[in-house]
């Protein structure tokens, strides 16, 4: 598996446009690793101090993302080095959607990312630069559909990715009309949680979670954790956290998700960042769900949490490991050897997936088939690994064997 990785590490990407904004200081790119089946995917996503490595490690792993999600393209990330929080954002992802639309009309599908809405900010702008739909440079190079076919699939895909839930089962409040691009992610951070203990022996119900991040992804994988039965028992945000060693009931974690603002935990009772980092990593639970920024969990962490009977990792962010690796890095594999280690491209492939699910041809568009969808492919996923290895640890190691024996 390392010979296979450090090759396709390695490997030179295929093109890395570089663009810098006439009118403030943001600087952008994009990193496509491969054109493989005559296109490349992955979302757009802002932060300051973001550079063109972040973007680089981030196509590699969407490559290997759509080994598990489909369709079999290249990886690919846009990036903007740029506040989120400037009131100048608008205009800089105007600039920059015009600027990369040429790409996105021939081989470049994207999407929201971090700090980039889907719904409210890649869509309505792509299309004001001519885009049909963000994923329009992927059905030009690897579907190849005549004209009427690809206006159907598009037209789907327009459905599909912003369609209101309304099955309670998927939905915290079917009135506030939460959509599949809002909740797909987390839901399947929580299904692999649940998948690898049907595969591997267990059962999710009274089983304690730490959550890491209470975005889209940490709080759509904490509530629906909690449907099933496990206990959270810490949730620890960027402004703060929570800590019920006795677990926070189904009805707790509903409300924390509905009082959210934005991506940012709410709560009377939230213990300051610097108090709850030093407590939380030290508590009991068997599952842990690191759904906030890349590459922040350090040895240290996640040691304490081993120690405190750690079963199964999650992982809602993209390399959550403190490493300087791409993948793979001296933190990620102590763990891997220690615990159960889902990774990224397993747990975290819900939309990558519901792109590629209203892709196909003439699909339901109900939420039963939408959510059934990507849960069928983690399933799979994780039996394939189970199916290398019966071992609870080398998780991750034997799932990049599989999916980088098909890329390098």
């Amino acid at each position: 598996m390392k010979e296979l990785l450090k090759k396709y590490e390695n490997k030179t990407p295929e093109i890395i446009f570089n663009w810098k904004d006439a009118e403030t200081e943001a600087e952008g790119w994009v990193v496509i690793n491969s054109l493989r089946g005559g296109a490349a995917g992955g979302g757009t996503r802002m932060r300051l101090g973001l550079d063109v490595n972040e973007v680089l490690s981030l196509a590699k792993t969407m490559e290997i993302k759509f080994t598990v999600s489909g369709p079999a393209i290249g990886g690919a990330k846009s990036g903007i080095n740029f506040d989120p929080k400037d009131p100048r954002k608008k205009g800089v992802l105007e600039r920059w959607y015009k600027a990369v639309s040429p790409l996105l009309k021939s081989y470049y599908g994207t999407g929201g990312d971090l700090n980039v809405d889907e719904i409210h900010e890649v869509i309505p702008i792509t299309e004001e630069s001519g885009v049909w739909h963000p994923q329009e440079g992927v059905f030009n190079g690897h579907f190849k559909p005549t004209e009427a076919d690809k206006i159907n699939r598009i037209g789907q895909l327009r459905q599909g990715v912003i369609k209101v839930i309304e099955n309670p089962k998927y939905s915290p409040d079917v009135l506030r009309k939460y959509t599949v691009a809002d909740m797909i992610t987390g839901f399947g951070v929580a299904e692999a949680v649940r998948h690898y203990y049907n595969i591997y022996g267990g059962e999710v119900i009274g089983k304690r979670a730490v959550i890491q991040g209470f975005g889209n992804v940490g709080a759509a994988a904490a509530y629906y954790l909690a449907q099933m039965g496990a206990k959270v028992v810490g949730i620890i945000d960027i402004a703060g956290g929570l800590i019920n060693e006795e677990g926070f009931t189904f009805e707790e974690i509903k409300a924390l998700f509905l009082a959210k603002q934005g991506n940012t935990l709410e709560s009377d009772n939230l213990i300051p960042f610097d108090e709850i980092n030093d407590k939380i990593w030290s508590i009991q639970a068997e599952i842990f769900a690191p759904c906030a920024a890349s590459r922040l969990i350090t040895e240290g962490q996640i040691n304490q949490l081993i120690d405190s009977g750690l079963e199964v990792v999650s992982c809602g962010a993209n390399v959550p490991f403190a490493d300087k690796e791409i993948f793979f890095g001296p933190i990620m594999e102590h763990t891997d050897n220690q615990v159960s280690l889902i990774p990224d491209f397993i747990s975290n492939c819900g939309m990558a997936r519901v792109f590629a699910y209203f892709m196909e041809r003439r699909v339901q568009m109900t939420d039963d088939a939408i959510f059934n969808d990507t849960s069928n492919k983690i399933k799979e996923a994780i039996e394939n690994v189970y199916n290398k290895n019966q071992h609870k640890t080398g998780v991750s190691a034997t799932a990049y064997e599989i999916a980088l024996s098909q890329l390098v």
